[in-house]
């Protein structure tokens, strides 16, 4: 456990045949809880450096099956049901109404859980995502991206087992006839400038699609949200903590 940042408390979940490990930072800190939800095939320790910076609330996320240190799922599972696994341990975490943070597949299961559960999200971060899910290449494909071989992090931690069943929940996904009916809920689009994997036109449709959404470009590729932790955890944590009316003259 002392590789991962900040030093989170790790608790073991089991939800609908499913276990799962979950670390949260700062437990019962003030302001809305924040869910992250990381990357496909990426798990609790490469999302530390960043979750370990943002001050101020309880910020929790958890590793997927057959990733990091949850194992495998004895059967594929589907994004609606992949939804209301989270959202079961949010609700045994005392988390009525969350923040979401998503970063690339993460992103997706974020805009799943947002239109599955509608009055639960407080306010949505989308990162490196899209609203339309065909490249079942994309967890590879991050590891010859940029950023990473730059920064040498190291972000797969999956069996080939988990990785397959990540891919297939989302395999042919798509929130685009959705994300309208997202009204009245104050969503942040981050995309990396150099992001070969998820390319900033990605960002562009789900602005165009969730009213009053913010997109902003930002320096970096894929792993944007990885490379620059502190900026992006600065950046996430001043959307989150902006009052709701400046939020929406902003927009």
């Amino acid at each position: 456990m002392s590789r991962i940042s900040g030093r989170p408390a790790i608790s073991t979940e089991h939800v609908y045949g499913l276990t799962l490990r979950v670390a949260r930072w700062r437990t019962g800190a003030g302001s809305t809880p924040l869910l992250f939800l990381n990357g496909i095939g990426a798990d609790i320790a490469a999302a530390a450096p960043l979750l370990a910076q943002m001050h101020g609330r309880e910020v929790w996320t958890l590793d997927m099956p057959g990733v990091g240190g949850s194992p495998d799922a004895l059967l594929p599972y589907g994004a609606s049901t992949i939804a209301a696994v989270v959202m079961e341990i949010a609700d045994r975490l005392g988390h009525k109404i969350i923040d979401i943070a998503g970063f690339s597949w993460g992103g997706a299961l974020a805009q799943q859980i947002a239109i599955q559960f509608p009055g639960r999200v407080r306010r949505l971060v989308l990162m490196a995502t899209t609203p339309v899910m065909g490249a079942p290449g994309i967890g590879w494909a991050a590891m010859f991206d940029d950023d990473m071989q730059a920064s040498g992090l190291k972000i797969q931690t999956a069996t080939p087992l988990g990785i397959a069943y990540q891919t297939a929940a989302m395999a042919g996904w798509s929130s685009a006839a959705y994300l309208p009916g997202l009204k009245n809920l104050p969503t942040l689009v981050l995309m990396g400038e150099r992001d070969g994997v998820m390319p900033a036109c990605y960002g562009q449709m789900l602005a165009s699609l969730i009213d009053g959404a913010v997109l902003e470009v930002v320096p970096g590729s894929h792993l944007f949200p990885f490379t620059d932790a502190a900026a992006m955890a600065a950046r996430i944590s001043a959307f989150l903590d902006q009052p709701a009316a400046t939020q929406k003259a902003a927009a």
